[in-house]
């Protein structure tokens, strides 16, 4: 481990490692992930993040509020990359993180985990900028592809970047025999995708990554052009069938670090602090105990760095936010 160890602790400080010590990451991470199913069984306790979009002091800070890897538990739900000034080493510490604790801290992937998304919103360009060539941005899309859709905590608390799908009803499709037969059900359907490719535009795995709650009835067109909106009375029926009692996910930014819907059957969690430099909001994680009790920890980000560079002026489209 001492070259991994030697890594981490470059990384840790923020310092970029070469471009063939990143290949060698990402084979090492890619036979672990390989081992992990669609919906991954995490155990509690276990520390719950969201996006984090590049903002590596952020990051930093989150360790600090929530306790270091391996000494806690954590559970990222997604969108590692773009939009921040470092997501090569916000992905890398993460995917250096997995590989030196693989079970204390389990990544699952964001819409953002795409090579369509990651040539707009910045991490394309970053890793060119940072290394002179496309191979590390290929070699981290590939790691992309074999992220898990979501985790299960306990057997009762899913974990997804973005939310359900109308193709999806039990979890049962993805478990092993002994779990519940109505959870085994649900996780079946989520396992006979296949995840190991870029994000469709449409059907289940795009549903997960892309898809929001909302106070409507029902299912309704999501204003982002990919997943859908989905209504409490949805939430009710998916908890009730697959015997849950939670549906914890990010992708949406939230002011105030954290959103409880539905009668608190759903929470947004959101970690990126003063999301893209400018939006003022704090920042939460969700610390949940042997007993699945929940604790939100909030978080402001971060002291300006020195030498952060220029804070990108691009208008963003709001539903991407």
């Amino acid at each position: 481990m001492g070259q991994l160890d030697r890594q981490l602790e470059q990384l840790r400080r923020g310092e970029i490692i070469s471009e063939p010590e990143v290949k060698e990451l990402c084979d090492k991470a890619r036979e672990i992930l390989l081992e992990e199913g669609n919906v991954q069984r995490v155990d509690a306790p276990v520390t719950i993040c969201g996006d984090i979009h590049g903002q590596f002091h952020d990051l930093q800070e989150l360790f600090r509020i929530g306790g270091e890897c391996p000494e806690t538990n954590y559970l990222f739900m997604g969108d590692f990359v773009d939009r921040g000034l470092y997501s090569v080493e916000t992905f890398l510490l993460l995917l250096a993180l997995k590989v030196r604790y693989p079970d204390r801290i389990t990544l699952i992937r964001g819409n953002h985990e795409s090579r369509q998304i990651t040539q707009v919103y910045g991490f394309y360009e970053e890793c060119i900028r940072k290394f002179g060539s496309a191979n590390v941005w290929r070699y981290c899309c590939e790691i992309f592809d074999y992220l898990s859709l979501a985790a299960i905590v306990d057997d009762k608390i899913l974990c997804v970047h973005g939310g359900l799908s109308p193709s999806i009803n039990t979890l049962d499709q993805v478990c092993p025999i002994q779990w519940r037969l109505d959870l085994v059900l649900t996780l079946l359907q989520i396992r006979t995708i296949d995840r190991k490719q870029e994000v469709p535009h449409d059907g289940a795995m795009c549903d997960l990554l892309w898809s929001d709650p909302d106070d409507i009835a029902g299912w309704g067109y999501s204003p982002r052009g990919a997943g859908y909106l989905f209504g409490g009375d949805v939430v009710q029926t998916f908890l009730h069938t697959n015997d849950l009692q939670l549906i914890a996910r990010a992708h949406q930014l939230v002011m105030e670090g954290y959103k409880l819907m539905f009668n608190d059957t759903v929470v947004t969690v959101w970690s990126a602090p003063n999301y893209c430099y400018r939006c003022g909001n704090i920042a939460a994680i969700l610390k949940l105990d042997d007993n699945l009790n929940q604790e939100y920890k909030i978080f402001d980000a971060a002291p300006q760095q020195e030498n952060r560079g220029p804070v990108p002026a691009k208008a963003l489209p709001d539903y991407f936010l």
